[in-house]
């Protein structure tokens, strides 16, 4: 997802994203959840006990009067014997019918979830389906992408231009399925029903379009990867398409592209953005994640988002952001920042997804940082680095960057422009660009198409970086001051610690002394060495998002 401009410095997400409980330095108030948080965010009972393997999700979508009318295919592998299956689908949608092998099912509701009654013996290892039902006018968004619901435009010819957006607000706003992130489905088949004169174009593979009887038309897309839910996207309009094939590191990759007929020539030049993306993340990330599926950038009438393996596109066919640059430096105006930070995702929120939306920081600060990889491979070191600087402006240190768990809630914006440079930071400690890299491929490899927690991401970058990095995230995930580097100079002798931190905080840092580079391994307690003859400033190298300034001497 991207974070909304409300001035020229600050930034915040969506108004789902609550305030969180006060931790370490923080002050905000803890938000008082239902029951509904709950069932949307906790793995109930209903929900553990099955593994799900498949959608075939079948919709007709009818831009005429705003609903949308189908049936989903659930195909689930039994891991514990239950009898009682939660779904999610929220009002004013409603699950209409549920079948299994034939047999109607009793269901109740409970606001947005719905609890199915199974009729046959449900044996653990088994294999089975069941068809629901559904319909409704779905709720509309009010603010996309950052309000979730379905978006009902017309293009400059009067004709339907519909897309969907619902990180969040959950996928269930508009199609019944295992609302919850820890459990994606292995593969899934998208079947769109339009008006005949419109395209839909959805997630994977186009396997074919069905031509019927009634002026409509049905268009077949298959994901023959793990997705998650809120990537699952319908983008209805009469497009334009285009095409090309990249030669990445697996062969071979699709790419398609489905604009408005009127913006095709703009989009074309646009474009040209998607190689230099796909060059820059296979270098830094590994292979595209999802070359089987190929491809897509698709424009809708909102401003994007990271659909999988169809990527939405609406940022007007100019660079930076809306044509502003996110870092104040000129570099975000070198390259259009939606097509580059929504297929970010691709990597991170895709291939590597959270499992519950608090840890939504291991989608956006890694998909923000990648803003300054891409930088740096086209422009140079030194490009990348002044732009994650530069997104500094954009941190109002808040809240903490990781929310509430078990009730659908995340933390702060800061994931956004502090994720990157906690990250960015992180780099600085490992001195070493190669096993960077290698550690964010590895990343992208170890974790391939899995549903993660912080802890995880955490404990990976920690072994593979050869440090204790628990207080590292400690300070810039769970709490909101700024590490200052306190330093005094006392007779031939340099004192220095690190204060506004977190117990055991001890990253090193590099820093100018006298006009020379060093590393000092600070931490929460003063420590002292030599400082030279004449020596009398120090400056921290500025790729450190920390603080620094001199103490006043002890009396």
């Amino acid at each position: 997802m991207l974070y909304k401009i409300m001035s020229a410095v600050f930034f915040r997400v969506s108004s789902v994203f609550l305030l969180l409980a006060p931790v370490a330095g923080a002050f905000a108030q803890t938000p008082e959840f239902t029951r509904q948080d709950t069932l949307r965010g906790t793995v109930t009972k209903e929900r553990a006990w099955w593994d799900l393997t498949y959608y075939h999700l079948d919709v007709q979508v009818n831009p005429g009067d705003s609903t949308i009318r189908g049936v989903n295919t659930v195909q689930y592998r039994v891991l514990e014997p239950n009898q009682k299956m939660q779904l999610d689908l929220q009002a004013p949608m409603q699950i209409e019918k549920v079948v299994q092998n034939g047999r109607e099912l009793k269901f109740k509701r409970d606001g947005n979830a719905y609890f199915i009654q199974l009729s046959e013996k449900q044996t653990k290892g088994d294999i089975n389906q069941l068809n629901v039902t559904f319909g409704g006018k779905p709720v509309v968004s009010e603010n996309p992408p950052w309000s979730g619901g379905l978006t009902w435009k017309r293009d400059s010819n009067g004709d339907p231009f519909v897309a969907n957006s619902n990180q969040g607000d959950g996928a269930s706003l508009w199609w019944p399925c295992k609302d919850h992130m820890y459990d994606e489905p292995d593969s899934m088949l998208i079947s769109v029903t339009v008006p005949e004169h419109l395209m839909d174009v959805s997630n994977g593979k186009l396997r074919r379009v069905e031509e019927r009887n009634d002026s409509t038309r049905t268009f077949h897309w298959f994901v023959s990867n793990p997705i998650n839910n809120y990537g699952v996207n319908i983008s209805v309009a009469d497009y334009a398409h285009f095409s090309e094939t990249y030669q990445g590191e697996k062969g071979r990759l699709d790419c398609d592209y489905y604009v408005l007929k009127e913006n095709l020539e703009k989009a074309k030049a646009q474009f040209r953005d998607v190689p230099r993306m796909l060059q820059a993340f296979e270098h830094w990330f590994g292979p595209y994640p999802f070359y089987e599926d190929g491809y897509k950038l698709v424009e809708v009438p909102y401003l994007g988002m990271e659909h999988q393996s169809a990527v939405t596109y609406g940022n007007g066919y100019r660079n930076g952001y809306r044509g502003n640059d996110l870092s104040g430096t000129g570099w975000g105006l070198k390259f259009d920042f939606i097509i580059i930070h929504e297929s970010g995702h691709e990597w991170f929120a895709n291939n590597i997804t959270y499992q519950d939306i608090a840890d939504m920081w291991i989608h956006e600060s890694f998909t923000n940082y990648s803003e300054s990889l891409f930088v740096e491979y086209h422009y140079g070191k030194e490009a990348g680095n002044a732009y994650v600087i530069g997104t500094r402006r954009g941190i109002k240190n808040d809240k903490p960057i990781i929310g509430l768990y078990n009730v659908n809630h995340s933390g702060s914006g800061d994931m956004y422009p502090k994720g990157g440079n906690m990250l960015h930071t992180l780099r600085q400690v490992v001195n070493d660009d190669e096993k960077w890299r290698s550690i964010l491929r590895g990343l992208n490899r170890d974790f391939y198409h899995q549903t993660v927690t912080t802890q995880q991401i955490e404990g990976y970058l920690s072994k593979h970086t050869g440090r204790d990095l628990s207080a590292f995230f400690d300070q810039y995930l769970r709490d909101v001051r700024i590490p200052k580097l306190e330093y005094q100079f006392a007779g031939n002798k340099l004192r220095y610690r690190w204060s506004n931190s977190v117990p055991g905080f001890d990253m090193p840092v590099k820093v100018t002394l006298g006009g020379k580079e060093r590393w000092l391994e600070p931490t929460t307690a003063w420590q002292e060495i030599k400082k030279g003859k004449g020596v009398s400033s120090l400056k921290v190298d500025p790729n450190f998002y920390v603080e620094a300034a001199e103490a006043a001497p002890a009396p």
